[in-house]
């Protein structure tokens, strides 16, 4: 067994980032990361904890992950683009989530920019799917960033998205599933067995 793959109280072996327990980021690892969604909400979601994990650790988003649900009215993309300047001064206040004004400021603008630019996001991220069959054979393995990130950060950026760079949009690409980084021996890898996927 890879010491990157740990296994869990209920037997499953998961990626090591997951922890052995019932945490948020195991829920997390288990029920979303990776896991191919083509839900609106569900992107800009993924695309709001990428531009707030700029400069910090996942854990401590996701840490945060129901308060920015919260704080971004769980992720409506017409309600947050509605925002105002008032809303923004509240969420800078708000210490249940991270209080980066620019971050804040840069949600409610994407929001509007998913709303009003097209492709769409959704149809975006469907053009730079990846699929493969064999899953990481590591950690070490996963890049920050990949030619197809590059592409798609400077095409959002093109339609007027901000804190979208080659690196958060990796991340956007793995948390929606147009990647699936779940490493070799993970029960969420492309290459495991789909008898002991079942269980």
């Amino acid at each position: 067994m890879s010491s990157d793959v740990i296994i869990g109280h209920d037997g499953k072996p998961r990626c090591v980032w997951a922890g052995a327990g019932d945490t948020a980021s195991g829920r997390y690892h288990d029920e979303v990361w990776g896991t191919r969604t083509h839900d609106e909400s569900a992107m800009f979601e993924a695309l709001t904890l990428g531009v707030f994990q700029v400069g910090l650790s996942w854990s401590i988003v996701f840490g945060k992950r129901d308060a920015f649900r919260k704080a971004f009215r769980g992720f409506d993309v017409a309600k947050v683009a509605a925002m105002t300047a008032r809303d923004v001064d509240r969420l800078a206040r708000d210490a249940s989530i991270i209080r980066n004004r620019a971050k804040i400021q840069a949600t409610v603008e994407n929001a509007r920019a998913i709303m009003s630019t097209s492709p769409s996001l959704v149809a975006l991220a469907k053009s730079y799917e990846i699929t493969r069959k064999r899953a990481p054979r590591s950690l070490a393995d996963l890049p920050k960033s990949t030619p197809q990130a590059e592409a798609f950060a400077k095409q959002l950026k093109s339609q007027g998205y901000r804190f979208v760079g080659p690196t958060s949009v990796y991340a956007l690409m793995q948390n929606v599933g147009v990647v699936n980084d779940h490493v070799h021996g993970c029960f969420r890898a492309t290459d495991y067995p789909a008898t002991a996927r079942s269980r």
